[in-house]
């Protein structure tokens, strides 16, 4: 729990002012006694009245102010909430190292599956967009929720040189930005105050490699969490070197390296030449309040993807909890001012009789 207002706690202090008015009354009346000729009477007129009984008004009371007094600072509490994800980017990496068949048949045809599966599961649901990235990022499509172009879009990626997982982080909130006036464009100066919570919407990145090109990842992520956009990370592709073969539909950017789909395992010698840097992709999560997932197969893929929305769907918020104590505060105050009128008056003590009564 914060508070809004911590100064306001100085107003505990009113709490030993209280229990030093209570000493003091009690004190008086113990020098006002009343002397009487019968003490039996006393004790027949006056119901037995335990210490315990006395002192739940002063303690009811005590907590009442305790209560409004940090009531006053203006506690916030931060819950889970459930968000409707308004848009979901999906940013993906075509870089040459997508052609590693160490995922068979190869890392960008799993992903292609994998990514159209997901797009169809969320049919009716929120808006989805497209963004791909190698050596610079492109909006494939604007957030929409036309499945067949999405699917359309996801089925013609096509590789080419470079890994700039920055640009496709900032390509993809100026994508945002324009359907989503709550978010900023990447142009403009963006502060989301801390009671606001997180924007509805996110990011996924789906990555094989390290940032080679364009802004830096982490530059990107601030902007993003600067904006409340969250961004969930998937580390792709196994540790093991394998040959790069791409069909020629998913053949790119990639001149001299021989005919298209004739494959590049002779070229990179059998080996995959982009190193993966999984901490990155964690570290960027972290700034943003996203999650990061690893994801070393076709079915480990599938899988990261199916469970995103739920993710998605929970965010935090602040909770202004003010109201609550006050009416809490009062209602502790009223029920001490209650039992302490109750219980005096079935004490009053009667005047003891004199003689002119008989």
């Amino acid at each position: 729990m914060s508070f809004s207002w911590p100064w306001a706690l100085l107003a505990l202090l009113v709490i030993p002012l209280v229990f030093a008015v209570w000493w003091l009354t009690r004190r008086r009346r113990r020098r006002a006694v009343v002397r009487v000729t019968s003490l039996a009477l006393v004790r027949t007129a006056v119901p037995g009245r335990s210490r315990w009984r006395r002192r739940i008004p002063v303690a009811l009371l005590t907590l009442g102010l305790a209560v409004l007094a940090v009531g006053a600072a203006r506690p916030q509490a931060t819950v889970p909430v459930p968000s409707s994800s308004a848009t979901i980017m999906l940013a993906l990496d075509v870089s040459g190292s997508m052609c590693s068949t160490d995922v068979k048949p190869n890392r960008i045809t799993a992903a292609e599956q994998a990514t159209s599966a997901f797009v169809k599961s969320q049919t009716g649901g929120p808006r989805i967009g497209l963004v791909a990235f190698a050596s610079t990022a492109v909006v494939l499509v604007p957030p929409s929720a036309d499945t067949k172009q999405l699917i359309s879009a996801v089925d013609g990626l096509t590789t080419s040189f470079g890994t700039a997982i920055g640009e496709g982080i900032l390509t993809s909130l100026d994508a945002i930005a324009q359907i989503d006036p709550s978010v900023a464009p990447t142009g403009a100066t963006a502060s989301r105050s801390r009671g606001a919570g997180y924007a509805n919407d996110v990011i996924v990145v789906l990555t094989d490699g390290s940032n080679n090109r364009g802004v830096d990842p982490q530059t990107a992520a601030k902007q993003a969490a600067s904006r409340g956009v969250r961004v969930f990370t998937i580390g792709y592709g196994t540790d093991n070197p394998a040959p790069l073969a791409c069909s020629s539909a998913q053949y790119g950017g990639f001149s001299g390296f021989g005919g298209a789909g004739a494959g590049f395992g002779g070229r990179f010698g059998g080996g995959n030449p982009f190193d993966a840097d999984f901490d990155a992709l964690r570290q960027i999560s972290r700034t943003t309040g996203g999650t990061f997932y690893r994801a070393q197969d076709a079915a480990q893929l599938s899988q990261t993807l199916a469970k995103l929305p739920a993710a998605f769907t929970i965010v935090r918020k602040h909770i202004d909890l003010a109201s609550w104590f006050a009416v809490g505060g009062g209602l502790l105050i009223a029920a001490a001012v209650a039992l302490s009128l109750w219980w005096n008056r079935t004490q009053r003590v009667p005047a003891p009789a004199t003689s002119a009564d008989h």
